[in-house]
């Protein structure tokens, strides 16, 4: 590259405006189809477990607590989602969507980017379990 014509592109770069965004400082509203964190309406949910079976980056589990009274726990794993949005397509219920406002999903260690969803008393008594010595990591019925 000549000098000349270098000289011309840093002269004409001075006087234009710069490309980037001023983020995190100004904020543009998310586009509404975009893929974000993944939601679950544990009321639809059947526990059928086709979310897991078809998610190619294995982020979901499901775990069954009682089949019968419909109390399961979703384990989410974000940090191994691709948002390729196929649990969502694939949910014969509905009960699955990629949320479209959740989507700054960034941490600085590896515990935020699991997320444990359904009813509190489950999550507490899942992780209560597991912490016990000797635990299986997914429990199937409470004692």
């Amino acid at each position: 590259m000549k000098f000349g014509s270098m000289i011309k592109d840093v002269l004409s770069s001075l006087f234009k405006r710069p490309a980037t965004e001023k983020y995190p400082a100004e904020r543009r509203p998310a586009p509404p189809r975009l893929r974000g964190k993944l939601v679950w309406n544990p009321e639809k949910c059947t526990g059928c477990q086709l979310c897991v079976k078809d998610c190619p980056a294995n982020a979901i589990e499901l775990i069954t607590i009682d089949k019968v009274a419909k109390r399961f726990v979703m384990k989410y794993h974000i940090g191994r989602c691709t948002f390729c949005d196929q649990c969502v397509v694939n949910c014969r219920f509905k009960c699955l969507d990629l949320s479209s406002e959740e989507w700054e999903l960034a941490a600085l260690s590896a515990e935020p980017l699991t997320v444990y969803y359904g009813r509190d008393e489950d999550i507490r008594f899942l992780l209560e379990k597991a912490a016990l010595p000797g635990a299986e990591e997914t429990p199937c019925e409470p004692s």
